[in-house]
């Protein structure tokens, strides 16, 4: 049987950065319903349509088809006496465009460094401006 929309799919898969290394990979097979239903990557279910149970693939995906580019404005320097008391390098939590609107859509922002009083928020995806590599089966 051949992928298509509204197919269900199960794939294993590892994701590398364009130096080979590896940023993640499946233990267990993951189950997604193809056809932009999901969140996969749209380039990702482009390789995949037509393939069969068995075909193994390799897909480079740039920043802009992936992640986006990274965004400096995304980066934000905030006061430690504004966040919460036990505030760690690696935290993160989300911020919403409206307050009060926590049914929108909101930025998550990871904490990559605390230093001085202050603390560096990055609302980048970790993997934003990386062209990627996933080898599927």
């Amino acid at each position: 049987m051949n992928i298509f929309a509204n197919t269900v799919v199960t794939m294993t898969f590892e994701l590398f950065d364009s130096e080979g290394n590896v940023l993640e990979a499946t233990s267990e097979p993951i189950t997604y319903l193809h056809g932009g239903h999901s969140g996969m990557l749209p380039k990702l279910e482009e390789a995949l349509n037509l393939k069969q149970s068995g075909d193994a693939i390799s897909v480079d995906v740039e920043p802009a088809d992936a992640f986006g580019d990274y965004d400096p404005g995304l980066v934000k320097l905030e006061p430690v006496d504004r966040l919460p008391a036990d505030v760690e390098v690696g935290m993160q939590f989300e911020a919403y465009t409206n307050p009060g609107d926590e049914h929108g859509s909101g930025t998550v922002f990871t904490i990559t460094d605390i230093a001085d009083g202050k603390a560096v928020l990055d609302g980048n995806h970790p993997w934003a401006g990386k062209r990627l590599r996933f080898d599927c089966q």
